[in-house]
């Protein structure tokens, strides 16, 4: 399971983790005062609400809405930057994780995706994907 994906199905990186990290069913029904049925219809969901995802990050020790982060800095349309004042928290720039890095330059390595294309297609900086490409040992294409 790959957070490439366009379509996040979180149910299914939640029991991905469940399984990877050994917590008992025992564990997580007493955690949340739920019986076994109702921690199964979260495998199953797409969504969830983001309070009950902070709870599962917090119990399976895993940022579950990196997912998310990384979903929007890969998929999302490219936003002018406006002088709007808000009282929201601004982020300076994207983060782009290992994870993130290695899919990318893989794309490159496969062929799937050509320079130009990642550069276009997903907004990085010409000077950082080849910072990448020098600093990961990536001289394809």
């Amino acid at each position: 399971m790959n957070f490439e994906s366009k379509n996040i199905h979180i149910g299914s990186f939640i029991e991905q983790r469940v399984k990877e990290s050994g917590v008992e069913i025992n564990r997580i029904c007493k955690y949340f005062n739920w019986n076994e049925a109702e921690i199964e219809e979260v495998y199953v969901s797409k969504s969830i609400d983001s309070d009950l995802l902070l709870k599962w990050c917090k119990l399976l020790e895993y940022d579950f809405f990196r997912l998310y982060s990384q979903h929007l800095i890969l998929y999302s349309p490219f936003l002018k930057k406006t002088k709007s004042e808000t009282q929201l928290p601004q982020f300076r720039k994207n983060i782009y994780t290992k994870e993130m890095i290695d899919y990318i330059l893989n794309l490159i390595q496969t062929g799937e995706k050509n320079r130009r294309q990642i550069i276009d297609e997903y907004r990085i900086p010409k000077t950082t994907l080849y910072k990448w490409m020098i600093k990961y040992n990536n001289t394809t294409n």
